[in-house]
């Protein structure tokens, strides 16, 4: 009590966040990771929702694509945004322009660039205008169709909401590292690829990780995007257990794929706190 006599001001200026995060984030998981556990008639103690979505042919389908979702756009935001990152660490005329217009994406709410890649993507969208042109295809392609193709499209537009926030961070990373470093290879005869194996990518590879589990937590919770371009064809996990609740009416087996959701996604949290700690205590 004499604490709070101290510090009442803080404590009251306090109140509405704390209220905030216990109201809409600690007690809706609390009671989700709680109904999982329960049986939908007899409020009993049971594992029964957690079998019965297992033996669904949907769910094992949305945890394979949110898995191999993860891995796909994982893939291609790194590739994509170390290329880019170098790019920008270069010195040339036009750069901070051009940095600002990468960066653009970031700014696009997410619903909204889902439905934007509706216009790309879809049947008579410009992709199957440009392959048709090319002579590639002679009829139109449906990337909704399911499988890995639609699969690729969401990972591809994934990336082009995503992949600026990457590069920030990898551009934080080679902004790090001393030019005397590469003058002192330049003058060992080291080769641009020498260099970089050698030098630019063991002293980013803390970015790299950190961008890796940053990204995989998002990846794995994906769900605008899944539902606006690829709708029920491709289920992944959120879908899922938003299938399971708003179109099947249930609450419970819907709480048990959400709390198999959140385990994931808190094992790559936990990765990501160690990795930061280490950093943190190494620097």
């Amino acid at each position: 009590m004499t604490w709070l006599k101290k510090y009442r001001l803080e404590a009251l200026l306090l109140a509405p966040l704390l209220l905030y995060i216990l109201g809409f984030t600690v007690y809706p998981i609390f009671q989700t990771i709680t109904m999982s556990f329960l049986d939908r008639f007899t409020g009993a103690l049971t594992l029964a929702n957690y079998r019965e979505i297992i033996g669904k042919v949907e769910f094992k389908s949305a945890l394979f694509n949110t898995v191999a979702f993860a891995l796909l756009s994982l893939t291609l935001e790194m590739v994509t945004a170390i290329v880019i990152a170098l790019i920008l660490k270069r010195r040339f005329f036009g750069r901070g322009f051009l940095r600002a217009m990468l960066m653009v994406p970031m700014g696009v709410p997410t619903l909204v660039s889902g439905v934007a890649m509706t216009y790309i993507f879809s049947i008579h969208g410009y992709l199957n205008e440009l392959l048709y042109r090319l002579n590639i295809i002679e009829l139109p392609v449906d990337w909704a169709s399911g499988g890995l193709r639609t699969l690729m499209m969401v990972s591809l537009a994934d990336m082009w909401k995503v992949t600026p926030m990457v590069i920030l961070i990898l551009l934080a990373g080679l902004e790090s590292i001393q030019d005397e470093v590469y003058e002192a290879a330049s003058i060992d005869g080291a080769t641009a690829w020498q260099t970089f194996r050698n030098i630019t990518l063991p002293l980013l590879k803390p970015y790299i990780t950190m961008a890796i589990i940053l990204r995989a937590i998002d990846a794995f919770r994906v769900f605008e995007l899944v539902l606006v371009l690829a709708g029920r064809a491709t289920p992944v996990l959120s879908t899922f257990a938003y299938d399971e609740y708003n179109n099947y009416g249930n609450a419970y087996t819907s709480a048990a794929a959400s709390t198999i959701l959140l385990v994931i996604i808190m094992i790559f949290i936990y990765g990501y706190l160690k990795v930061g700690g280490s950093e943190e205590v190494s620097g």
